[in-house]
């Protein structure tokens, strides 16, 4: 191992146990900065963003859904279990044919943590093995956290690290991605396989995915109480220093509502009903398919026929758009199909902020969330 990671690694702080999974199945490695941080609203944070300051810096007040909208979440999860563990299945495999048994799980903080935690739970039950899972910050316009890396690379092999998220957007986060290893590389002279690993990849930007279909991850109609109750990452001078890992606050006083180990426990029961033979074929159809980064171009369209001066107010897909209604100030939403059955947390978000919806036909995408210009 690199001795200048060795001794980077000597240097920091052993990891906190945070969070709201079981220790086995998840290791945080992120600074608790409980009290250290107050949330703002949305409209002051997005008035904030596009005026010069960092997202990454500040947090957004999580959002307490009303009963309905947990209707919807639970009717969701319930219709879409079986589907879901079939797309970890597909998504385990095509892992397991990639880096065998000795692979290292890093999900990407936040939205990729219940898949990593629902990734290891299949390969142990499937295959008995208990392999390690790491959740890690990645934050566009900052990078990877190289503690987090130093950390891991401490412990193990760096050619079985295996990226793991929710789902694409555009692609923006495989980019990052992309750019933070080459940059590790360039510093440490350690090479890391930069593939990642989604559940959805409408994007068409990744080689190891359970579908390119814009479908809904039932984890990302909620926040926190979905992940962990882990707020999404922050990376601030003032708030973490040197040698310590990308902060994030853990919402201790929602454990009475958290739902994060009830959302595994619900997918993981459906792991005996999946079918084999459409896993193995699926894995077999798709495991050599091309990178089309169909999703940009797409993307690109819909800035320039909506005049949106800057790519990321432009956020496709079920995950993003939901996002934009949960944390940003949203313009417009647009979904191909008002109809679409996966979109009913979508719309109930868009009533409750009055954002008007339109029917915007020319994507393959669900749906994409404007966000407002407050310049």
């Amino acid at each position: 191992m690199n001795e200048f990671i060795k001794e980077r690694a000597k240097k920091l702080n052993r990891p906190e146990y945070i969070g709201s999974y079981n220790a086995d199945d998840c290791i945080f490695l992120l600074t608790n900065i409980n009290g250290k941080i107050k949330e703002q609203n949305n409209v002051e944070r997005e008035y904030l963003i596009q005026n010069g300051n960092h997202y990454s810096e500040m947090l957004p007040v999580e959002y307490i859904p009303q009963d309905e909208y947990m209707e919807v979440f639970h009717r969701t999860l319930d219709d879409l279990s079986l589907n879901m563990a079939t797309l970890v299945a597909i998504t385990a495999e095509k892992i397991m044919l990639d880096k065998s048994r000795d692979v290292i799980l890093v999900s990407l903080a936040r939205a990729g943590t219940p898949i990593g935690v629902l990734i290891k739970k299949y390969i142990k039950e499937t295959y008995g093995i208990d392999v390690p899972h790491y959740s890690i910050s990645i934050i566009r316009g900052k990078g990877i956290d190289e503690n987090a890396l130093c950390y891991i690379l401490n412990r193990h092999n760096s050619n079985n690290i295996q990226f793991v998220d929710g789902w694409t957007g555009k692609g923006a986060v495989n980019d990052v991605l992309d750019e933070a290893i080459d940059e590790f590389y360039s510093k440490y002279k350690v090479i890391i396989p930069k593939d990642l690993a989604v559940l959805a990849d409408p994007a068409q930007c990744v080689k190891i995915f359970g579908t390119r279909e814009d479908v809904l991850i039932p984890s990302a109609c909620l926040n926190s109480t979905v992940s962990g109750l882990m707020s999404r990452t922050v990376k601030r001078d003032d708030l973490v220093t040197e040698y310590e890992f990308h902060g994030a606050k853990f919402y201790e006083e929602w454990l009475n509502i958290d739902l994060s180990n009830y959302f595994i426990e619900k997918i993981c029961k459906e792991f005996l009903n999946v079918n084999q033979s459409y896993i193995k074929q699926s894995c077999i159809n798709t495991l050599h398919s091309s990178i089309l980064n169909t999703g940009i171009k797409e993307v690109n369209e819909i800035q320039k026929e909506f005049n949106i001066d800057d790519v990321n107010m432009v956020k496709p897909g079920i995950g993003e758009t939901t996002r934009v209604l949960l944390r940003r100030v949203p313009w417009k939403i647009l979904v191909n199909d008002i109809n679409n059955p996966k979109l009913k947390h979508i719309l109930l978000l868009a009533k409750d902020r009055n954002v008007p919806v339109i029917e915007y036909k020319n994507m393959n995408y669900s749906c994409c969330g404007l966000i407002k210009t407050m310049k």
